[in-house]
């Protein structure tokens, strides 16, 4: 008899050899008695680690389980609501591995608790009531101006501008929306949601699931404006000095690809992971677009080990004329940054993995790629941080056929317009004071990657529900 406490329930997922024919969802997430019998594991322990040390957002979760486990999955999503804007897109893309679930105390002695699955089943319950017109309340909404409190009504007559639709700027978005503000989503995509819309593939997250969870912060009142990039088509100067803006939160992301620097990358047939995602998100599921989201066909080759890469790799070996799909990562397996689950779903796609080897130059002909040559790598001892730093194999280079390659080693901050505010000299990274989020220039706070370089989805929620706290504070006085 198979002890569910220590084992767990598992989500049902698409098998490999079907999923790689399509752009469904990988996962197909619990049903009803799938989630009760899985929140009924949560020990309700008393210093609930799940939320306090790993929840960035500081989620209510031993509550939140506890309402499945009645049977009360409404009040579960509200509970939810308290503390987050995403509950649908954080259940599938935040590395709970690392955060609630890593820190669940059940994991000890067995399986965590599924805590993201759980909160991805109270909130697509959600939104199917309301989409089946159960539910008349918008989805996820927050308290709306017209029944706000007069001191929320004071504060209603002050306009908050916030640059980028990604996760900060969509927490910080809701909370000052919350607290009765004017508030103005600005970003340079037409489609709001930023990496959410653009870098993460709809196997991963479908745009319906984003598409509803935002639908509620615009029924709240918050306005988004499309095609407005920063540094051309606005500024902090414009914003706060001509359109009456009396606060600015800066959550516009890292959106500038890193190269790999190497001969050859200027060939036809490279490009970057954001830009490779970015149209394949636009194509949807047109055929014949899909066709155009890689430079080339045969045999497509990864360059880097995080996230980025892993959704890369999938989304590549589901286009259509591509007959293998590689990952070249310069490390190990164990020092590989991306979600364990990415790589173990990635593998029974049947995508090859090569470690310990570093591209050197992209090879081609007549303009177009038509290899890599790479060098073995070894892992030196651990430095002090621990990490164990690549070190080349004298004499070990080779070449690896390929048709296109796709860099996915990081992206940089894009940080033009940003009138009287700091700027870190190494990474051009925004300043901010650690506790309380705000910049050089009054007025203007900053959160998520814009600040910290690439991070997670809820990390970037965390921060722009910090700095909306101290806009508050800011502008009350």
């Amino acid at each position: 008899m198979i002890n569910l406490s220590r084992t767990g329930t598992r989500m049902p997922v698409q098998a490999p050899e079907v999923r790689t024919d399509n752009f469904q969802e990988v996962a197909e997430g619990f049903t009803e008695e799938m989630a009760v019998r899985e929140a009924l594991r949560c020990l309700q322990c008393r210093e609930h680690p799940c939320m306090t040390e790993g929840c960035p957002v500081s989620n209510h979760i031993p509550e939140f389980i506890k309402k499945i486990t009645e049977g009360e999955y409404e009040e579960a999503y509200q509970i939810l609501l308290q503390t987050t804007v995403l509950p649908a897109v954080c259940g599938r893309v935040c590395p709970k591995y690392l955060q609630c679930e890593g820190n669940c105390v059940r994991g000890g002695k067995g399986r965590p608790v599924a805590i993201g699955a759980l909160e991805r089943f109270v909130a697509d319950l959600h939104r199917k009531r309301v989409q089946a017109g159960e539910i008349e309340e918008i989805p996820g909404s927050v308290a709306a101006v017209s029944s706000a409190s007069e001191e929320q009504a004071a504060a209603g007559s002050k306009k908050v501008a916030v640059i980028g639709s990604g996760p900060a700027g969509l927490a910080c978005a809701k909370d000052l929306a919350s607290a009765g503000y004017a508030v103005t989503i600005f970003d340079r995509e037409q489609v709001p949601g930023g990496v959410l819309a653009y870098g993460i593939p709809s196997f991963r997250l479908p745009d319906e699931v984003l598409a509803f969870e935002i639908d509620s912060l615009k029924a709240a009142g918050v306005t988004f404006e499309g095609g407005k990039e920063l540094g051309k088509d606005i500024s902090i100067d414009s914003l706060m000095k001509e359109q009456g803006f009396s606060a600015v939160f800066l959550g516009n992301g890292t959106g500038r690809p890193m190269g790999l620097g190497i001969p050859g990358s200027d060939l036809e047939g490279v490009c970057s992971a954001a830009d490779f995602l970015d149209r394949l998100n636009a194509a949807g599921g047109d055929e014949a677009a899909l066709k155009q989201v890689l430079p080339g066909e045969g045999t497509v080759l990864i360059i880097g080990g995080g996230n980025v890469a892993m959704d890369a790799c999938r989304s590549a070996v589901r286009c259509p004329g591509v007959e293998k799909v590689a990952v070249v990562y310069r490390r190990s397996v164990k020092e590989m940054p991306a979600d364990p689950a990415e790589v173990a779903e990635a593998t029974e796609e049947g995508i090859e993995f090569i470690y310990l080897t570093a591209p050197l130059e992209v090879l081609g002909e007549g303009g177009r790629v038509t290899g890599l040559k790479c060098q073995k790598m070894e892992l030196s001892d651990p430095d002090e941080s621990g990490r164990r730093k690549p070190i080349p194999v004298e004499g070990s280079e080779f070449v690896i056929p390929a048709s296109v390659v796709v860099e996915a080693i990081g992206s940089r901050s894009e940080n033009d317009g940003l009138d009287g505010v700091e700027l870190s000299q190494d990474k051009g990274l925004v300043v901010v004071d650690p506790e309380t989020l705000s910049t050089s220039r009054a007025g203007v706070y900053a959160g998520g990657d814009t600040v910290t370089g690439p991070k997670t989805v809820i990390a970037a929620m965390g921060a722009g529900r910090k700095a909306a706290g101290e806009i508050d504070k800011y502008l009350r006085g």
